[in-house]
């Protein structure tokens, strides 16, 4: 590894998205891991693709969940790292969707050609669009190219079993490919990418935004009752994220702790469906659909007030969720989805369950609100996924690919 090469690197990260000011939370994982590595590098350029819909069809691109408008991010800079936001054109239609890729290397490359950036090493993160730009950018540059898998188990099986032209090309452009659970590092077998280049690091959290504090300080301030079992799920109302299995769960879990209540917080195509759920369920009072855009602060009180934190997803690629809930010392109910698996990995953490499955999910929860929890174990088992350990990592998979490439 290189160490010393890299720190006079210029790093180029390129990401679906990234957060500004009125987006705090989109993507957040990758500027707090972002404000890590900076550290390790020079300078950090970092290029988000979110889409430019035209204003008159924002509306639309809304629905079923297919986008967002993000026209409004504006470019900034802080310590070493300039955020530019690359707006390429989109559609809120099919055709439009598939060319993003392609867009997204234009608007990329008008971004750097205008900016005059000159980079040593690209990071890109999710395969498409933006791991497809950054192997572009190698094609054209000749610098090393990391790419971290988020996508998670489904998502990932869908893209290899496609065969994709893109996707193939992107993939084997890789100097190396950091996959965020170890399990899935074996499906790559299946389009024959070198071991060699195969990494497994997981996802971390921000500590300086989880840590305890003072449940009774986190409910009041949240202004939730202080004396009921408070569960908590955190995670985008879409179908793969199996919150409809948490509320059928909670008629049977509310019947035996009647004084128990479960927050949801986030946002999705679901919501409407889910409040009808509790509605008729009769769970009006039982299940809250909080909202979503929440500021880091927020979320990190909701976390915080919690007794059980619940993740009752489908497929995940990892759960950073989870790791943030553990940092303010919550058990966490999860089920066998890919990711969970590779953070609760003894029962003093929390409980795993087989997903979309209400009754186990009945069972589990009821459980861990009659068990008493080390929260101190449960917080040190997490310290060791903060993303200043996880930099450290990465930087040197940095230091592998520059040594490689030079």
């Amino acid at each position: 590894m290189d160490m010393k090469a890299l720190k006079d690197c210029n790093l180029l990260v390129v990401s679906e998205r990234y957060p500004h000011i009125k987006d705090p939370m989109s993507s957040s994982f990758v500027k707090n891991q972002v404000d890590c590595l900076r550290d390790y590098v020079k300078k950090v350029y970092v290029i988000s693709l979110a889409p430019y819909v035209p204003g008159f069809l924002s509306r639309f691109a809304f629905m079923e969940g297919r986008g967002r408008w993000d026209g409004y991010a504006e470019d900034y800079k802080y310590d070493n790292v300039e955020v530019y936001f690359a707006r390429p054109w989109a559609l809120p239609f099919d055709f439009s969707r598939r060319r993003r890729g392609d867009e997204g290397l234009r608007s990329a490359r008008r971004v750097i050609e205008k900016n005059k950036l000159e980079y040593d090493l690209i990071h890109a993160h999710f395969t498409y669009s933006a791991g497809y730009v950054g192997a572009k950018l190698k094609e054209s540059s000749g610098k090393g190219l990391i790419l971290t898998v988020h996508e998670d188990r489904n998502w990932l099986m869908n893209e290899i079993a496609s065969k994709d032209e893109k996707l193939l090309f992107t993939w084997r452009s890789c100097d190396r490919i950091i996959r965020v659970n170890k399990a899935d590092l074996d499906m790559f077998k299946a389009i024959n990418i070198d071991p060699s280049r195969l990494v497994h690091i997981p996802n971390g959290f921000s500590s300086s935004q989880f840590h305890s504090i003072s449940k009774k300080e986190a409910r009041e301030k949240l202004n939730i009752p202080e004396d009921k079992p408070v569960l908590l799920n955190l995670a985008a109302l879409e179908p793969y994220k199996g919150q409809e299995y948490l509320i059928r769960a909670m008629k049977t879990v509310t019947e035996r702790q009647k004084d128990a209540v479960l927050y949801i917080v986030g946002k999705g195509s679901l919501r409407g469906y889910l409040q009808s759920l509790i509605d008729e369920c009769g769970l009006q009072e039982q299940v809250i659909l909080a909202g979503g855009d929440k500021p880091p602060e927020e979320i990190a009180l909701w976390m915080n007030s919690c007794d059980i934190f619940v993740l009752p997803s489908i497929s995940e690629s990892f759960g950073i969720v989870q790791l943030e809930a553990m940092a303010c010392g919550k058990p966490v109910v999860a089920t066998r989805n890919g990711g969970s698996e590779e953070i609760i990995v003894d029962d003093g953490l929390g409980m795993l369950v087989e997903p979309a499955n209400s009754n186990a999910l009945t069972e589990a929860l009821l459980r861990a609100l009659e068990r008493d929890w080390d929260s101190m174990e449960i917080m040190d088992y997490a310290s060791g996924f903060s993303w200043e350990s996880i930099a450290e990592k990465i930087a040197g998979v940095y230091g592998e690919v520059i040594c490689r490439v030079c």
